[in-house]
């Protein structure tokens, strides 16, 4: 029997036919890039730091456990971090008008590269997904933060809540250009928490669209470890990769 769901994705794809949300080129369903544009992107496909998903040189015989420098030395507090796809001409080409130019159509197809990023990684444990928190001023320019829209998918496909207001966030100037040092600083002490209750004891996956240093999951992990969360791992849709 077919369903009603079905009957109005198939009312919905003959009226507006579904295209790729980059380049409009014809495609099997809504939010989905087309083969042209799908392969543009340096996905992370292949051998990687076990923990915070850093893609090594691809061709090189890695065990599964492997960890890169900074993982292995203990610098990274968080259970593990993935991403979809490196930060470069091709994604900046999806993550910026996403982020700054209203171009929220992307938020499906970033969401479900997301989830095919977290494919090795057993997330039965957690227990919320926390998008990263947006300072007031910024949401009142912006008008929304794309954080949450990337986690809304991701927290579904999990079978899990979203936890949109336990963590405020002060406003500071945009860490663009900032160097890894600078950018912790930056960052240090703008988060705090609202609701321990709702922490406490709770596995959270945090969720942001791209991961430039690090600075950011790292003092969200701080503060929310110190509200008592169990664990802390993030996720993001792309991530600057510099030589360790």
């Amino acid at each position: 029997m077919v369903s009603f769901r079905k009957i109005f994705q198939n009312i919905l794809n003959f009226v507006y036919p579904p295209v790729c949300p980059l380049c409009n080129a014809p495609v099997s369903e809504h939010g989905v890039l087309c083969a042209d544009c799908w392969t543009a992107v340096n996905w992370i496909d292949g051998p990687k730091c076990s923990c915070c998903g850093y893609p090594f040189i691809a061709g090189y015989d890695f065990d599964k456990d492997t960890l890169c420098p900074i993982c292995a030395s203990g610098k990274n507090e968080l259970d593990w971090i993935r991403s979809a796809c490196v930060y470069d001409d091709a994604s900046k080409q999806i993550m910026l008008p996403f982020k700054h130019c209203g171009k929220i159509k992307y938020a499906r197809f970033m969401a479900n590269a997301m989830i095919w990023a977290l494919r090795d990684i057993d997330t039965h444990n957690i227990d919320v997904v926390m998008p990263v928190p947006l300072a007031w001023r910024r949401l009142f320019h912006r008008g929304y933060n794309q954080a949450s829209l990337l986690a809304r998918p991701i927290a579904h496909a999990m079978g899990v809540g979203i936890d949109y207001d336990s963590v405020h966030r002060k406003y500071r100037q945009d860490m663009g250009h900032k160097t890894s040092a600078q950018r912790a600083k930056n960052i240090r002490g703008v988060f705090t928490v609202k609701n321990p209750d709702k922490i406490r004891g709770k596995h959270i996956l945090l969720v942001d669209d791209v991961m430039t240093s690090g600075a950011t999951f790292s003092e969200l992990h701080r503060v929310l470890m110190q509200a008592g969360a169990a664990s802390v791992s993030g996720v993001s849709f792309c991530r600057v990769v510099r030589a360790l």
